[in-house]
């Protein structure tokens, strides 16, 4: 079972995310956290295997968080923004500072497969 941490400040988005995660059967949300106060909390306690990450975040936002993560042991992490559409700038930011892909968030519902794909590649390989 492949247990994820869905950050992301929009209940709508997390929904969505944890729909395509139970339909999948293989993974599980371990905790939806709205802010990275509260993502702390889950990796501490709860030991993701991987974690979706938002960037447009309150308080301290993605990309801030990519850097605290970097230098510690932690699980890795895919960016599901609006904003990291494939060869965007801001998707190469990201990897740059620690993101092992980025997923485009406009294509959540209509490509979820690859999301899945995406989460359980990014998952086995520890990137």
């Amino acid at each position: 079972m492949l247990n994820v941490l869905v950050i992301d400040d929009s209940l709508t988005i997390r929904g969505i995310i944890e729909s395509v995660l139970a339909g999948d059967g293989g993974c599980r949300v371990i905790g939806p956290a709205a802010d990275v106060e509260e993502a702390r909390r889950f990796l501490r306690d709860c030991h993701p295997d991987v974690i979706t990450l938002d960037l447009a975040l309150p308080g301290m936002d993605g990309m801030a968080f990519l850097d605290e993560l970097k230098g510690i042991s932690h699980p890795p992490v895919v960016v599901v923004s609006g904003s990291t559409p494939p060869g965007s700038l801001v998707a190469k930011e990201a990897v740059g500072r620690g993101a092992a892909a980025c997923f485009d968030k406009s294509q959540l519902v209509k490509d979820a497969r690859r999301l899945l794909r995406l989460l359980h590649g990014t998952a086995r390989s520890g990137a």
